[in-house]
């Protein structure tokens, strides 16, 4: 469902293309697999889609772009488009503080994101924090604030009392609970903890994809039809609840 938050903006930047939203819920969460694994899942993800007649794909997930992406963009037809943690954006915020990257624990330690960091200016300010626990909140429609002290406290209270410059959302599910991740910074860390997400930039990626690519509508309604491995009656509420839950600010 982490999807859901990158959907929301995409509707809103891209009003007149039609999104079919597919979750793989039964086989989630992905942030705890093996590579392996998650390049299977993925894989099977991206054929399934492609048998709807979508003309473009969108990995929201970075646990499944860093396992996946490079393989997926050989052997598919269509343009791919991927999300990565921001943590360009978060780095080059001034202040001497470091920048908290928060992913699910695949995401930290995937090649692809490694490569990413190390490309900062100082990669030695960045803490990676893989957490587990966050996504099957956020699945269940939980994303309150305090709803999350328990999971945070487990992996971030040796870092409590350092400075924050930024807080990097590096899982398409931490957005949901943005509120909570902030208010827990602000009580437990000090410095600005602006908090900084991909979404809207892999939306304006997939923009120029699809206008490079001649595959821009200006005809459609901005439509999201909900498709799931799970049981869609069960979570087609939550997805309902997801896509129409407040957007709490973040730095794009």
């Amino acid at each position: 469902m982490g999807g859901v938050s990158l959907l929301r903006d995409a509707l809103e930047l891209l009003p007149k293309e039609n999104f079919i939203f597919y979750g793989d819920n039964k086989n989630a969460p992905y942030g705890d697999r093996t590579p392996e694994e998650i390049l299977d899942l993925t894989s099977g993800a991206a054929d399934f889609l492609l048998h709807q007649g979508v003309k473009a794909l969108v990995l929201a997930c970075n646990t499944a772009t860093s396992a996946a992406i490079n393989i997926l963009r050989q052997k598919l037809a269509v343009p791919v488009v991927s999300i990565e943690p921001a943590i360009k954006p978060a780095c080059e915020q001034p202040g001497e503080g470091k920048v908290f990257m928060l992913a699910t624990v695949a995401t930290t330690k995937q090649p692809r994101y490694q490569a990413l960091r190390n490309r900062m200016p100082d990669p030695e300010r960045v803490i990676d924090v893989g957490i587990s626990g966050i996504v099957a909140r956020v699945e269940k429609g939980i994303f309150g604030v305090g709803e999350f002290d328990d999971i945070l406290d487990s992996y971030l209270s040796e870092y409590h009392g350092m400075t924050a410059d930024s807080v990097v959302l590096g899982c398409t599910h931490y957005v949901f609970p943005a509120e909570a991740i902030e208010d827990y910074f602000k009580r437990h860390f000090k410095g600005e903890c602006r908090l900084f997400d991909g979404n809207r930039a892999t939306v304006r990626q997939l923009a120029r994809v699809l206008w490079r690519n001649d595959l821009a509508s200006d005809e459609g309604w901005g439509k999201a039809e909900f498709l799931t491995s799970g049981n869609r009656e069960e979570l087609l509420p939550v997805f309902e609840r997801l896509l129409a839950a407040p957007i709490y600010g973040c730095k794009k």
